[in-house]
């Protein structure tokens, strides 16, 4: 059974508490019975390098079959990473990618220097949620077309919410409702 969600933000969000929907989601999902969920800001926000944030993730936030780990862009490889060595519950990641885009400021990060485990990722998981958008600026819808062709999760496929970067995000907390069970 599912105790608790950990969100994951994007690279470049120092104070999550004023980023997009993160504080928002953590106060609704916090208001759902015997569900906690935890929001810190992530060491090395800006450059979310693996080696950092995937043992912040396991030694620090303590994911494990208990946790939904809520992923947002970066978050969301990170989310993806964590799933190919360690069980979780559930992963929900919001605009997913698979590569660096061209972009030396996402090459560093190292979620991009091997291929993915999918296999893994979904054998370490009991569900998977994507959140997509098919006019995000940042991220093309073939990125995560191919995370959703690897991981046949369930699919919420929006056409007008950009990055997802709005103060709620309501869908959101219905998946964590779904995917708690």
């Amino acid at each position: 059974m599912v105790t608790r969600v950990v969100i994951v933000p994007g690279n470049g969000c120092g104070q999550v508490e004023q980023c997009n929907w993160y504080a928002w989601a953590r106060d609704e999902i916090n208001k759902i019975s015997g569900m906690e969920c935890i929001l810190k800001s992530m060491p090395d926000p800006v450059k979310a390098r693996e080696s950092i944030w995937i043992p912040f993730l396991h030694d620090q936030l303590l994911c494990d079959k208990k946790t939904i780990i809520l992923g947002h862009s970066s978050g969301s490889e990170a989310a993806m990473r964590y799933a190919e060595k360690y069980e979780v519950h559930s992963i929900i990641v919001v605009s997913p990618c698979v590569s660096d885009l061209g972009m030396e400021s996402e090459r560093i990060s190292g979620y991009y220097s091997r291929p993915w485990e999918w296999e893994l990722i979904k054998k370490n998981t009991e569900s998977i949620a994507v959140f997509g958008s098919t006019d995000d600026p940042f991220i093309p819808w073939d990125e995560m077309q191919e995370v959703i062709d690897n991981l046949d999760p369930d699919l919420y496929k929006f056409t007008n919410r950009g990055h997802f970067m709005s103060n709620s995000f309501p869908e959101l907390i219905q998946a964590v409702r779904k995917h708690m069970k």
